[in-house]
């Protein structure tokens, strides 16, 4: 990198440096202010643009499926397409799950795979060829990632392009409404890691989750809407709705029950519910509430495995107008993580009529645990490996959703 000019400390900038570009900021500056211009469609022409002035080329970027198992090339002009990777077993796949750099050595280079993060959710992975990469090189790589990150997620809800990229599959128009409706599937911060996956992703109906951070505090809901198709869709989003309401209304957990209860019966009727898991985390102090509506008990896990269930005392699915709920409350250890489920997860029944039950989740949840893997690829890697476990099969929604607390720190 060429340094900008030297100059006195002083208040023009840091002692050292001058106050023209150097050529780290005028890249960087340069993408960040057209970035905030450029319609969606261009967007891969500005980034190859960038790479290219560090000598990279072969610039490509891939998404995360719905599904979890692929990463899909985002087909933009100015980007190489390449085929989809797959999460498991591909150098992208690597990059995406330990969420760091992977630099390959080939014949005409060194291919640079870097993760694509924004607020701990993963948005995908960049991927530039160079003929040699140097310290400089990393570090400007990893911004630019960053910033290609924080546009996607930025053009995202003006645009279909990037949508119809991650589909690998048809999607039904339930689970059009339900992936519209959810807030990032990740989420990071120092104290706290969040990851949920939907299954069927391509056709879930009645499953979904929201969570808001609003300082210490964390809020968190799962909710799992009867029956199937439109009519599950609209009432998980009518209760997703409501408890958005409560929530940014600051009641408690008791009050927020209440205002779900009363959105879904007085739309559906007394013959329709949503069972909900409605939860609270102080991030500062570890101090976790819950309210269970008719939903399986969460787990908690400490240590890597399954040490019991969160079975407090629970009240009537949200549109049966239960009584006021008692809420629950438990002290976390820094590293315990929550797992909620739906209870597609365990009601599947297996060839010959056995139902999959809780025991045997329990089981693979510390089999997958063990691997000490971060939230995000846990959430994935159970999910994927629950599905095997039950033939493939999955005739209900059977989602889930991992908490982690880290600690106060």
């Amino acid at each position: 990198m060429r340094p900008g000019r030297r100059s006195a400390p002083g208040r023009h900038g840091p002692p050292g440096w001058g106050r023209s570009e150097g050529f780290g900021e005028e890249l960087l500056g340069a993408l960040l202010d057209q970035g905030h211009e450029v319609p969606p469609h261009l967007l891969g022409v500005l980034v190859a643009e960038a790479v290219g002035r560090l000598g990279g080329r072969e610039t490509s970027v891939f998404l995360l499926d719905y599904g979890q198992v692929w990463l899909v090339p985002l087909p933009l002009a100015g980007l190489t397409a390449g085929d989809p990777q797959p999460i498991e077993d591909s150098d992208a796949g690597r990059a995406f799950q330990a969420v760091r750099r992977v630099e390959v050595p080939r014949t005409d280079g060194v291919r640079v795979y870097l993760p694509l993060q924004d607020g701990g959710d993963q948005v995908g992975i960049m991927a530039v060829t160079l003929d040699r990469v140097v310290e400089d090189d990393r570090r400007l790589l990893r911004r630019i990632a960053a910033l290609v990150a924080d546009m996607l997620m930025a053009k995202h809800g003006y645009t279909d392009l990037f949508f119809r990229a991650r589909r690998s599959e048809p999607m039904s128009v339930a689970a059009e409404i339900q992936w519209s409706l959810l807030p990032p599937l990740a989420m990071s911060t120092p104290r706290i890691s969040l990851a949920g996956v939907l299954e069927p992703a391509y056709d879930v109906a009645g499953d979904s989750f929201d969570y808001a951070l609003n300082g210490d505090l964390l809020h968190v809901t799962m909710v799992d809407a009867m029956g199937h198709g439109l009519d599950a869709a609209t009432m998980a989003t009518v209760a997703i709705g409501a408890y958005r309401h409560a929530r940014r209304i600051s009641v408690g957990l008791a009050e927020i029950y209440a205002f779900m209860d009363r959105a879904v019966a007085e739309q559906f009727g007394p013959d329709h519910f949503v069972t909900a898991q409605m939860m609270r985390l102080d991030t500062a102090t570890g101090r976790f509430q819950w309210v269970n509506a008719g939903h399986p008990a969460p787990l908690l896990i400490r240590g890597h495995r399954v040490v019991r269930r969160l079975s407090g005392p629970t009240t009537l699915p949200v549109g049966f107008g239960g009584r006021e709920p008692l809420v629950s409350e438990l002290d976390l250890d820094p590293g315990d993580r929550i797992m909620c489920f739906t209870d597609g997860l365990v009601e599947e029944h297996l060839a010959g009529g056995v139902e999959f039950g809780e025991e045997q989740l329990i089981r693979w949840v510390d089999r997958v645990e063990r691997t000490a893997q971060q939230v995000p690829a846990v959430a994935r890697s159970l999910s994927h490996a629950l599905r095997l476990a039950r033939g493939g099969i999955t005739t209900d929604d059977a989602s889930l959703l991992l908490l982690e607390w880290r600690g106060p720190r």
